[in-house]
């Protein structure tokens, strides 16, 4: 996808596909808190989550793979770990965040995938930042 359409393609796509699972999950009531929806996802996902609210505003998320694939990332390539990251990862957790929780903006930082470094585990920081009432 990022070959033909370039970087926004997969982007729009993956944000819409995370939002799309978002509506679904509001509608099923899936939707207490970030820390257990984020637990919902990726246990759907097949993947073991450990996920700390380290704060008000941070949570901790630490995935472990049961084999040597992410289902959103996939396979070990350095080159492209980024690439996926960046396009694919954090727009589909983002607009599926977005979509059951929309009074904050998200951020995240990404201090180990799969795809960058072989290890069945991918390590992020996720940076919650409450919306004004103006923009809700």
């Amino acid at each position: 996808m990022i070959d033909v359409g370039g970087t926004n393609l997969p982007k729009a796509i993956s944000s819409k596909s995370g939002a799309k699972l978002g509506q679904l999950y509001k509608k099923r009531g899936m939707n207490q808190t970030i820390v257990s929806t984020l637990k919902q996802l990726y246990a759907a996902l097949n993947v073991k989550p450990v996920i700390k609210q380290l704060n008000e505003n941070t949570i901790e998320v630490i995935l472990k793979f049961s084999k040597k694939f992410c289902p959103i990332g996939g396979t070990y390539n350095p080159t492209r770990a980024s690439i996926f990251q960046e396009n694919v990862c954090i727009p589909y957790t983002k607009g599926f965040l977005n979509e059951i929780f929309p009074q904050y903006m998200y951020e995240s930082d990404i201090l180990n995938c799969f795809p960058l470094s072989n290890h069945r585990t991918c390590h992020y920081i996720l940076k919650l930042k409450k919306k004004s009432n103006a923009s809700l």
